[in-house]
């Protein structure tokens, strides 16, 4: 049984390490709007085991009219653990709290290999194919919430 609940940044920097950013520093792995007011960060535990993370923090994205907007940062699941729908309650739970702070767009820059994942949990591209160097080719996506 899957359980989702908020925790701490530093917990996530392991996951974040060795799944988002194997090749460099696990400093890498820890960002600046980690502690940003506003900031939360919410893991998925099976069997007490910490398996998926996500970071939302509260930055407008110029391209968008809403300025009640959130960016959802460094999601990550451990692969033995990526068919038990972890990722997707991670994300229902956040937009839950950020429904209920009135948030009305949820975006992100996800990497382009993992666009179709996103796209089944209501994202959608907008713009065009970036590079995000050092990790490589990544796009905006979207998601109203409202």
């Amino acid at each position: 049984m899957l359980v989702m609940k908020k925790i701490e940044p530093v917990m996530t920097y392991d996951l974040r390490h060795s799944i988002l950013r194997p090749h460099q520093p696990i400093e890498a792995c820890m960002y600046e709007t980690d502690y940003q007011e506003g900031a939360f960060h919410v893991g998925a535990f099976y069997e007490m085991k910490l398996i998926s993370i996500a970071s939302f923090c509260a930055i407008l994205n110029e391209n968008f009219s809403s300025r009640k907007q959130y960016r959802l940062r460094a999601m990550a699941t451990l692969e033995e653990y990526r068919k038990l729908g972890a990722g997707r309650e991670v994300v229902n739970f956040a937009e839950n709290i950020l429904k209920d702070k009135g948030t009305e767009l949820l975006w992100c820059m996800g990497r382009t290999n993992v666009q179709g994942y996103y796209e089944k949990l209501g994202f959608r591209p907008y713009g065009e194919v970036f590079d995000y160097p050092p990790i490589g080719p990544h796009i905006v996506m979207v998601k109203k919430l409202i």
